[in-house]
């Protein structure tokens, strides 16, 4: 499992577990998956899906970046919204 945190300037949206992200990158979506390799990536506009064992959250992101180190997964955006 991938250890997730999902952050914006007001909140912390999302601290918690997935088995899959799929990120709006500045050019396209990222897929990421336990046993990622490191990485940082910019994003976009777009929507944020996070996959477990609770079903699927989304969340709507406007800018910022990703980070994965270790199947830990930061979203550190400019702005954030559940949908």
């Amino acid at each position: 499992m991938l250890k997730v945190s999902v952050i914006s300037p007001e909140q912390t949206l999302y601290e918690g577990e997935a088995s899959s992200i799929v990120a709006p990158a500045y050019d396209g979506e990222v897929g990421i998956l336990t046993g990622h390799a490191p990485m940082m990536a910019l994003l976009g506009t777009g929507t944020l899906r996070l996959s477990g064992s609770a079903g699927e959250q989304r969340f709507k992101v406007e800018g910022g970046f990703l980070q994965v180190v270790d199947d830990v997964v930061r979203v550190v955006t400019e702005r954030a919204a559940e949908l």
